[in-house]
């Protein structure tokens, strides 16, 4: 760490220095965590978060005035950056393109965290292969009325499926209400074949608890239940970084954890404070899963039983072009009623 002026840290980040301006600014306010309690966070976590993060573009979504304060995303990254920043080229569902952050190293992270980015929102592809995703994320997301003992019940249910069809998956806290469960891919997959496996597991664990899991895209007919939020995997969406701080006031960080650990785990108890502890203790837990990338086939092949079956695609998010065999984009109540024949 070098001191730069009164109100300016520069900080040591690799190969790169990092000025950090006001880094006595508090952005958590429960506990009174500064901007510099959050670089020196992610200095403590570098290793687990680069294995999550690198090499993956990044939607930046920056509170200026903390966690308390609005928020804004931010996709393209400003003109006015250091050189040795790298970006990648992004492309919206509309087609759009848009310049944005790669998370190439720790001092990429510790730039964003100056500019008040308080989440990290990542590609599941690496920037220099867009074309190819290499995680499926199985999104647990708690409608209305769901406890956060049920999320923790719905995962059970997602490792005995991915179990039975010998896939390797490992969960996170979404630093908030829900649990993520990631398999890490071969590069060998379209997002488009990871969403259509996405789908295929939310309608699987739904057929198997349909009293505590749904894969109802619209919510007014998930009920009080986890919805698996299949649509997460589609192209060019992001999904809430493993290892990243929410910009909620006691700065919880969206946690890694084992699956032992899974009936103990609460989201609100992992915060800056006591996470970099955990990873000195007890490491990465996701680091067997990130040196031994894995074949969709196994879950592919439940996405082709259900066409078999009949089943049609899911229906996808109201942004993306009309897809191929998509049932109706309409809620079921607002769906034109076909008159009886009378």
């Amino acid at each position: 760490m070098v001191m730069a002026a009164e109100d300016t840290l520069v900080i040591e980040a690799g190969s790169h220095e990092v000025s950090i301006t006001n880094p006595g600014k508090v952005f958590f306010s429960e506990r009174g965590d500064t901007k510099l309690d959050l670089v020196r966070y992610y200095q403590s976590v570098e290793a687990p978060l680069m294995r999550a993060l690198g090499g993956r573009p990044l939607l930046l979504q920056r509170f200026p005035n903390g966690a308390g304060g609005s928020s804004f995303f931010q996709k393209r990254v400003p003109e006015s950056r250091p050189d040795w920043i790298e970006t990648a080229i992004v492309s919206t569902p509309n087609g759009t393109t848009s310049r944005a952050l790669v998370a190439a190293d720790l001092g990429h992270v510790l730039w964003a965290v100056n500019m008040g980015c308080l989440g990290f929102h990542v590609w599941p592809s690496q920037a220099d292969d867009q074309e190819h995703a290499d995680e499926l994320r199985i999104d647990l997301d708690p409608t209305p009325g769901v406890t956060f003992p049920m999320v923790q019940e719905a995962a059970h249910h997602v490792r005995a499926l991915l179990d039975e069809v010998g896939v390797i998956g490992m969960p996170k806290t979404t630093g908030n209400r829900g649990i993520h469960v990631y398999v890490r891919l071969l590069p060998e997959w379209t997002s488009y074949q990871v969403r259509s496996a996405a789908v295929a597991v939310a309608r699987e664990l739904e057929r198997r608890r349909p009293d505590l899991i749904t894969a109802a895209w619209w919510k007014e007919e998930r009920g009080r239940r986890v919805f698996v939020d299949f649509n997460q995997n589609a192209p060019h969406k992001t999904i809430f970084g493993a290892w990243c701080v929410r910009a909620r006031p006691g700065a919880q960080v969206s946690t890694p954890f084992e699956w032992d650990e899974l009936d103990a785990i609460h989201p609100d108890a992992l915060t800056i404070a006591n996470v970099p502890q955990r990873v000195a203790e007890h490491g990465d837990p996701w680091a067997p899963m990130s040196a031994h990338p894995q074949s969709l086939e196994p879950l592919l092949a439940l996405h082709e039983r259900d066409r078999a079956a009949g089943l049609v695609d899911a229906p996808w998010p109201p942004v993306y072009p009309k897809m191929p065999g998509e049932p109706p984009r309409v809620a079921p109540s607002r769906a034109r009623k076909v008159p009886e024949p009378g």
